[in-house]
C-alpha cells in the first residue's frame, strides 16, 4: 500500500477511537473521578511510551543509518524534540482554546463559543498524535507505525469519554457531544496525512520529523494529560494509570515492532 495512504488510514482509525470512547455517555453510567483519573493516566502512559519507543529510538536509528554520527543523531533528535515543544507553546499562545480544568487560555477567548474552544483544545492535542503515526508510515515503517496507531487509539478512548462527559455536563445533548467528539478525532488523519506526505517525499528529514512529533507529544503529556488527570486530587490513581499505559504500549511496540 502507498505509505501516504497507509499513514492517513492508520491515523484515521486511531482518531475514530475518540468517538468510540464517547459511546458510554449513551448509557446510564456514572464514572467516578478515580476511574477518570486512571483512564487519563493510562492515555498519558501510552503516549509517553510511544514517544520513546516509536519515535525517538527509531528516529535516532534512522539518522545513524543516513550516515550521521551517534552524537550528531542525538543532537538532531534533541533539536527536533525542542522544536516540537516550541510549536505547541506557540499554538497554545496564539490559538484560543480551553482546558477542562484550567479554564481558558489564549487571545480573546470570550469571542468564541465554548464548544469551539473545546474543539480547538482537542485539535491542539490530537494533531501531533496523527503526525506521529503518519511519520512512521510515511517512512515505510509499519512495524513501528502499527503499534503506535494502536497505542494512540487506546489513548484516544478515555480522552473521547472525558470530552463527551464534559460537554454533557454543560447541558449539551448526548448526540451533539458524540458529533463534536467525532470532529475532534478527525483532526488526527489530517496530521497523519501531512506527516506521511512530508516524510515520504523527503526521506532525509525523517529523523527530524520523528523528533518533532515526539516533542509535541511530550508537551501534550506534561501540559495537558497529566495535569488533567490530577485535577481532583487523584494523583496516585493517575500515576498507576500512567505506569500501566506505559507498560501496555511498551509491550505493543516491542512485541509487534
Amino acid at each position: 500500500m502507498n505509505p501516504i495512504l497507509a499513514g492517513f488510514l492508520a491515523s484515521l482509525v486511531a482518531g475514530l477511537a475518540t468517538v468510540v470512547g464517547a459511546f458510554p455517555i449513551l448509557l446510564p453510567l456514572n464514572l467516578t473521578q478515580r476511574v477518570q483519573a486512571i483512564m487519563l493516566g493510562f492515555g498519558g502512559g501510552v503516549m509517553l511510551a510511544a514517544t520513546a519507543f516509536s519515535l525517538i529510538v527509531p528516529g535516532t536509528e534512522a539518522a545513524i543509518a543516513q550516515g550521521t554520527s551517534q552524537i550528531g543523531a542525538a543532537l538532531l533528535m534533541a533539536v527536533g524534540v525542542l522544536m516540537g515543544g516550541v510549536f505547541l507553546i506557540l499554538t497554545n499562545k496564539y490559538l484560543p482554546h480551553e482546558h477542562f480544568s484550567k479554564g481558558s487560555e489564549g487571545v480573546n477567548p470570550q469571542n468564541l463559543r465554548r464548544i469551539w474552544l473545546f474543539i480547538f483544545a482537542i485539535t491542539i492535542h490530537n494533531f501531533p498524535e496523527g503526525l506521529a503515526v503518519g511519520v512512521n508510515f510515511g517512512a515505510g515503517d509499519p512495524a513501528n507505525g502499527i503499534p503506535l496507531a494502536i497505542g494512540i487509539g487506546l489513548q484516544n478512548i478515555p480522552e473521547g469519554l472525558v470530552v463527551a462527559m464534559s460537554l454533557v455536563a454543560e447541558k449539551y445533548s448526548a448526540m451533539y457531544a458524540l458529533g463534536v467528539t467525532l470532529l475532534t478525532g478527525l483532526v488526527e488523519p489530517i496530521g497523519g496525512l501531512i506527516g506521511a506526505a512530508v516524510v515520504a517525499i523527503a526521506q532525509p528529514i525523517l529523523p527530524l520529523g520523528m523528533a518533532f512529533a515526539a516533542g509535541a507529544m511530550l508537551f501534550v503529556i506534561s501540559g495537558e494529560i497529566i495535569p488533567e488527570s490530577h485535577r481532583q486530587g487523584q494523583e496516585q490513581e493517575a500515576t498507576i494509570g500512567v505506569m500501566v499505559g506505559f507498560v501496555v504500549m511498551m509491550l505493543l511496540d516491542i512485541g509487534l515492532g
